[in-house]
């Protein structure tokens, strides 16, 4: 059985992103939307700089509906490896996207009763999906849980496109071993590794280690 690959997403500060690159987390979020956890992009760029990261991290960029301006500042001051888009982005400006940057891109999809239908819309277009609690007025990192039965779905989908599907949404270290037992390609975590807003080392550690507890559901 694999073991489901983390992403620590949310990072705010300098001291954040060091607390969770030294984690050995393989993927490692900054979100540049506009959010309670935005990051200016000359802020995060100066953060890769100082911080090493292990061998095959990646850091992930969280963008809403960026303009191409929008993107291209960001690549400029910050060395991303993967490009995440958290809104309404069409098909065609995705693929512009991917034309323009050369990244690979993956696609948040908020859970609802036309998820599926809105995930094979993007095949063959995007590089993986990470499937989010839907609440109004919030893009993500609400620490918001969807109806986690539904899963299998989702992961059934993304195996068909031959791409990982991560699931976000108020997974702490309470319940990370429940949702690693479906056993999705990537959990994608920012508000469970927190204590009073700041990353939380030993949270990091818990849900790192609960990941790796994967057990057959029955």
């Amino acid at each position: 059985m694999n073991e489901p690959m983390v992403k620590l997403c949310g990072n705010k500060t300098f001291d954040d992103f060091q607390t969770s690159a030294s984690s050995g987390a393989p993927y490692l979020g900054i979100i540049f939307a506009e959010s309670k956890r935005q990051v200016l992009p000359e802020d995060a760029g100066s953060w890769l700089k100082e911080v090493s990261l292990s061998k095959g991290q990646q850091v992930v960029g969280v963008f809403v509906n960026p303009s191409m301006n929008e993107l291209e500042e960001a690549l400029l001051l910050t060395p991303l490896d993967i490009i995440q888009l958290h809104g309404k982005e069409t098909v065609a400006e995705i693929l512009h996207i991917r034309e323009r940057f050369d990244l690979p891109v993956f696609k948040a999809i908020h859970h609802s009763d036309f998820a599926l239908e809105d995930m094979k819309l993007y095949r063959g277009i995007v590089d993986g999906f990470i499937v989010d609690a839907k609440v109004k007025g919030a893009w993500g990192g609400t620490g918001h849980r969807f109806e986690w039965e539904t899963i299998p779905l989702y992961i059934e989908e993304a195996e068909h496109q031959g791409v990982p599907c991560f699931i976000a949404g108020g997974v702490n270290p309470d319940n990370i071993e429940e949702l690693a037992a479906y056993q999705p390609a990537g959990i994608d975590v920012s508000s469970g590794t927190e204590t009073n807003g700041r990353k939380d080392k030993r949270k990091i550690e818990a849900i790192l280690r609960g990941s790796k507890h994967v057990h057959h559901l029955s």
